[in-house]
């Protein structure tokens, strides 16, 4: 019997290693040939090249608006659909969601969405929205399955009128409950808070560092602010305020980390205070998976990980003083006990809501059905 070919269409080898995995570990296990399309890097693509997946350098601009590469990535895909036959394509994140999912229409090959999240062109009535929406109907309108990691991305797409075919919201990209296990907590001598991310406003920088300068000066108690991600390209401005706070003892500022598990285990509370645009945000399901206090955006893709006064808090997205108010809340009732218990709380519900054989066994079921 001829051995079937899945292509997977990203934007960064990171991601792909870090929340398919487990997917395609399972694909070559059960038989398939597994090619990647993505952009090279020196870490994660030899380790998917050992497991014996087929590389494809694919040069996606995330964050660019350039129509010429835009037009140049759907050629790319078009040419390596042609080359390589696929018996069905899985597309991860905005640009290969809608310029792959194009390809795949034109050369008729079947492929399975996940809405990672819509990112911030959703967010106002204008031009850019106009275009996304049409890119989202030709991108999406062949799809064989739209896996949604959100209901609210799920509302907005069928109010749209984008998606039309199958369709489902799952558990993010869930997360894996064997890596990602159940820590002990620092001592509460020192409360410690993390955030992790890249730095850039529409992550919420500076929201947590506006919070952590009010908190600072109006507690007595022992308390500390950690960062950690590099600072986008776009965004020159912060790197005075990261570095002044710093200084300061506002923050303790600790750089690009590869591995944020050791930095994790090393707080008490992770704070997420994106502004929007998020799937279901794996740093909240991982850092819950290992125990911690979440405190986060009420938005969609966050708050999901939250029952506020269980396991965290939600606050107003971009109030930063909403969110100092909610850190206050959890600095004034923590004690030994109360943190031991909204800890054991993180844990039993990311357990029970996002383990990530949900996602695989789900995309599992989809690619046998539709290949």
């Amino acid at each position: 019997m001829k051995q079937k070919k899945v292509m997977l269409l990203g934007n960064h080898a990171f991601v792909i290693y870090n929340f398919r995995k487990e997917l395609i570990q399972k694909l070559l296990k059960d038989g398939y040939e597994v090619y990647l399309s993505m952009p090279y890097d020196d870490d994660k693509v030899p380790k998917m090249i050992k497991w014996g997946c087929k590389f494809i350098e694919t040069n996606v601009d995330r964050r660019g608006t350039n129509p010429i590469k835009d037009l140049n990535l759907i050629k790319h895909y078009l040419q390596i659909l042609k080359r390589h036959k696929p018996d069905i394509v899985l597309t991860y994140t905005i640009k290969p969601n809608l310029y792959g999912g194009i390809a795949c229409s034109l050369l008729k090959i079947p492929y399975l969405t996940n809405i990672t999240g819509l990112g911030s062109g959703f967010k106002e009535p204008n031009i850019l929205k106009k275009m996304l929406v049409m890119l989202y109907k030709l991108g999406l309108k062949k799809s064989s399955k739209i896996f949604f990691q959100n209901t609210n991305d799920e509302r907005i797409l069928l109010t749209n009128g984008i998606v039309k075919s199958d369709y489902e919201v799952i558990p993010g990209s869930g997360v894996n409950l064997t890596e990602y296990t159940l820590k002990p907590l620092p001592s509460i001598d020192e409360i410690r808070f993390i955030f992790v991310g890249r730095i850039m406003k529409d992550k919420g920088i500076e929201e947590y560092l506006n919070a952590a300068r009010i908190v600072k000066k109006n507690h007595d108690v022992k308390v500390r602010f950690d960062v950690v991600g590099f600072i986008e390209s776009t965004e020159k401005g912060l790197i005075n305020k990261i570095n002044s706070y710093d200084e300061q003892g506002i923050i303790n500022y600790l750089g690009y980390q590869a591995n944020v598990k050791p930095f994790i285990e090393d707080v008490h509370c992770l704070i997420q205070p994106s502004h929007g645009g998020e799937g279901i945000s794996n740093v909240l399901l991982e850092a819950g998976a290992m125990g911690r206090v979440l405190i986060a955006s009420d938005i969609p893709g966050c708050k999901e990980t939250i029952e506020v006064n269980k396991n965290g808090y939600t606050f107003e997205a971009k109030n930063y003083t909403d969110l100092a108010k909610k850190i206050d809340s959890f600095l004034l009732t923590s004690t030994s006990n109360s943190i031991q218990e909204m800890s054991k709380n993180s844990r039993e519900k990311i357990k029970n809501q996002f383990n990530r054989s949900i996602v695989v066994k789900k995309y599992i079921s989809a690619i046998k059905k539709h290949s």
